[in-house]
């Protein structure tokens, strides 16, 4: 069977007619089972098809139910005498067709089926009956191996099995600044994940709590509730709490209680309070976090190819960390119910902290001279990003850069030198969003993998294919469209097919680098960046 990195780009043979959810795992099933002589025993552009559907059936059929219908198939070809409408050998077929699709599902899902305790459940079933089926072992020996690696790989555990391992508590981004932890490479997060997060009072105290990363907020506060009432400071309290985002500028977001995974889609200087609603009004954001000291800050002593390196080897490593369902998730979750898409809602936000990293640390400078130096450094830190085909890191710089109260800064960019006056229109240019980002699409077609694009547009794209058609026509699966949205998510794929190869020394100086980049101290209040701006350039327009 076909890896999801090597599936064909060409030559998808869309179903003759539209199906029914129900009846196109069938159809699926009869196009891989109907040439027995073709590579991997397919038909015309079954690979595609399996690919499209492995990806995206959860927009129109519950995982659970899809490998339900999986196994239903399997025990059919079981059947002795198989159905009459089936010709000589067509059962071995069926059987080799489920197996196809059974291995193209693991390969796809791998770690993200350990958060499917029930569709889990399902695949051990369809393993087991495989096993047994002393037939399968004569003439798909290779697959039959292939199946055992991967169920043993994805870990799958059943819910009425003994208790898994006890995981490792993650300290979750930027709630602790350990520098030990965010030098060590970046791995995925799971729903099931246990995280140390501070929960804060109106008075500015706060509890630690331990939660799972996709607790509900009823969870969250019945956690916080138990750790007050072992606290001498904190009274009894009677009234129920609710729990409110508080971002930096004041704005507050009062959660509900049956919201989930919260944790990361807080903004980057936002906070979790537990309140009553009586105290609510009284919220107010902590103190800024930043403490501006005179000297130079840190990007002031590092090399800006130094930076720009670790930046795009960081933000590789985050990228990576992004299940490619996840994308799928993010857009249609509202379709097909929500599932944790916390390595996505991270890379976001850090997309949108360098934004505001390339602004706090130009508008914290009071040098004209420093800060048009700063200008000229991010410029090439942007250079070098898009040497590295890290065009994530490159567009959060320029759009740094173009910040309102940046770009507002006429004395410092006059001092910019020509050179890097016209590098930074070419950056413009490339990021202008006319005709479709056209500029950008055409840079980023001639790019060969590996490469970091621009999330934020790909995320655009999906959201474009999900409002402008119906998954479900009259009840009938849009086959066009879950292509489309397959096609975008193979693009991902692509871009992460080849390994990022980045040399980059390891001396103290580096990881004192490295440390810097991980762990940013930024403003993302607006208005704060305004007033800081107008201190600086009073009258600049």
């Amino acid at each position: 069977p076909l890896s999801p990195e090597a599936v064909p780009t060409c030559c998808w043979a869309p179903l003759a007619e539209p199906e029914s959810p129900e009846r196109l795992l069938e159809r699926l099933l009869a196009r891989l089972a109907g040439d027995p002589t073709a590579p991997h025993g397919h038909g015309c552009g079954a690979d595609l098809l399996l690919d499209d559907i492995v990806l995206t059936h959860s927009l129109f059929l519950p995982t659970e139910q899809f490998l339900h219908q999986l196994h239903q198939h399997f025990m059919t070809a079981l059947t002795i005498p198989s159905p009459p409408c089936w010709k000589e050998g067509e059962a071995m077929h069926r059987k080799r067709a489920v197996l196809v699709i059974l291995l193209h599902f693991l390969e796809t899902y791998k770690g993200i089926l350990q958060e499917e305790e029930k569709a889990g459940k399902v695949i051990k079933d369809l393993y087991l009956l495989i096993m047994k089926d002393s037939s399968l072992y004569r003439k798909l020996e290779d697959e039959i191996l292939k199946l055992h690696q991967l169920v043993e790989t994805v870990e799958l555990k059943v819910t009425d099995e003994s208790q898994p391992p006890s995981k490792q508590v993650k300290p979750l981004f930027r709630h602790f600044r350990r520098i030990d932890s965010c030098l060590q490479t970046r791995v995925a997060f799971r729903g099931s994940d246990e995280i140390f997060c501070r929960v804060y009072m109106p008075d500015h105290s706060y509890v630690t709590i331990r939660s799972r990363l996709s607790a509900s907020v009823q969870d969250i506060l019945a956690s916080v509730t138990e750790k007050l009432q072992y606290s001498d400071e904190q009274p009894t309290r009677e009234e129920a709490l609710i729990l409110v985002a508080v971002a930096s500028s004041g704005e507050k977001s009062v959660l509900q209680p049956n919201e989930e995974c919260v944790f990361t889609t807080l903004g980057i200087n936002s906070h979790l309070f537990a309140c009553t609603k009586d105290t609510f009004p009284s919220l107010v954001p902590l103190p800024d976090e930043i403490q501006v000291s005179p000297g130079d800050t840190e990007i002031h002593r590092v090399e800006a190819e130094d930076v720009a390196n670790h930046l795009t080897a960081f933000h590789w490593e985050l990228f990576r960390c992004v299940h490619e369902l996840e994308f799928v998730d993010y857009v249609f979750h509202g379709e097909r119910g929500r599932r944790e898409t916390a390595n996505l809602e991270l890379l976001l936000q850090r997309c949108s902290e360098v934004q505001h990293w390339v602004a706090t640390e130009v508008l914290l400078c009071e040098s004209l001279g420093k800060r048009a130096h700063l200008l000229k450094k991010f410029i090439k830190i942007a250079a070098v990003c898009k040497q590295n085909q890290d065009m994530l890191t490159f567009y959060a710089v320029v759009i740094g850069l173009n910040n309102a109260p940046v770009s507002r800064l006429r004395l410092t960019w006059e001092k910019l030198p020509g050179k890097f006056k016209n590098l930074f229109r070419k950056f413009e240019n490339l990021t202008d969003p006319c005709r479709n980002h056209k500029s950008y699409r055409e840079v980023l077609s001639r790019m060969k993998p590996p490469v970091i694009p621009f999330v934020p547009l790909i995320l655009k794209d999906l959201t474009f294919l999900h409002e402008a058609s119906k998954t479900l026509v009259d009840g009938l699966v849009n086959i066009e469209k879950l292509h489309s949205v397959a096609e975008k998510v193979r693009t991902i794929r692509k871009c992460r097919s080849r390994p990022l190869c980045l040399e980059m020394e390891s001396s103290p100086q580096q990881l004192q680098t490295k440390a810097y980049v991980r762990q940013f101290q930024v403003i993302d209040n607006q208005n704060l960046l305004f007033e800081l701006s107008h201190k600086l350039e009073s009258n600049s327009q």
